[in-house]
């Protein structure tokens, strides 16, 4: 077997169980209803609609993830590029992710100096969605997510950190949580549900910016950097695929 058709039957093996397992819930749960619908009483009702609500967001989110990969890879998803404030961005962004995790702080460090960024602005914000979102779902309860803005080392670039208390992630598992339908395997991760696509649509999406993105991980703090190029004429001249406005 070659190595691209190992990755394909991965592939399809990976998709068929993400699908299989909304679906037989959604399936089971309805059945339920349907057949001892007189024998339930009001709360089982609610617990049961709300978890077909769950697993069909959860297809949902599957089949989206799948189709930013599809035109990742196809190079269907032409990138069109503005000046934009990093902050401005990233701040309604929290205040959604806020209002689903309520148990978590929020600490926002934002440097209201540094320069704006040239991006494609729905590409920026889905990589700072699933960040921000990522750092909310794999961490501890009632523990502190921080986003912070700052100058990079580069002056081409500006910082973005986001920073969660989780139980972190191990050195030799960096690289690969970059790959397609990857997870890190521990007690926290098993309890979430999710595709593994997430981090492998931001990198792509990130380098696809000519941006980068690290990660690092000491005592149960994980820290996602993504260095993101800022507006300036050099950088607006060398997007021969995007278009400025």
């Amino acid at each position: 077997m070659t190595n691209d058709e190992k990755q394909q039957e991965d592939f399809i093996s990976t998709v068929s169980h993400e699908l299989r397992t909304p679906l037989t819930s959604i399936r089971g749960f309805a059945q339920t209803m349907l057949s001892s619908w007189g024998a339930l009483d009001d709360d089982h009702k609610k617990k049961f609609i709300k978890i077909i609500e769950q697993q069909s967001n959860r297809l949902i989110n599957l089949v989206e993830n799948m189709l930013s990969v599809n035109k990742l890879q196809s190079f269907k998803d032409k990138l069109v590029y503005k000046n934009a404030s990093a902050n401005l961005l990233i701040e309604p962004i929290i205040q959604i992710i806020k209002h689903q995790y309520p148990n978590h702080e929020f600490v926002v460090e934002f440097n209201k100096k540094i320069p704006q960024i040239l991006v494609d602005v729905d590409k920026f914000q889905q990589i700072m969605t699933n960040l921000i979102e990522n750092a909310a779902k794999y961490s501890n309860e009632n523990s502190k997510i921080t986003v912070k803005t700052d100058y990079s080392a580069s002056p081409d670039y500006i910082s973005i950190k986001v920073i969660d208390q989780g139980i972190g992630i191990n050195q030799e598992d960096f690289e690969k949580i970059f790959t397609k339908f990857s997870r890190v395997d521990n007690p926290l991760t098993r309890k979430i549900q999710g595709s593994g696509l997430g981090l492998y649509i931001t990198k792509v999406l990130v380098e696809k910016m000519n941006g980068q993105i690290k990660v690092g991980s000491s005592d149960g703090t994980t820290t996602f950097e993504v260095l993101i190029p800022v507006e300036n004429l050099e950088n607006q001249a060398v997007k021969p695929f995007c278009s400025y406005n």
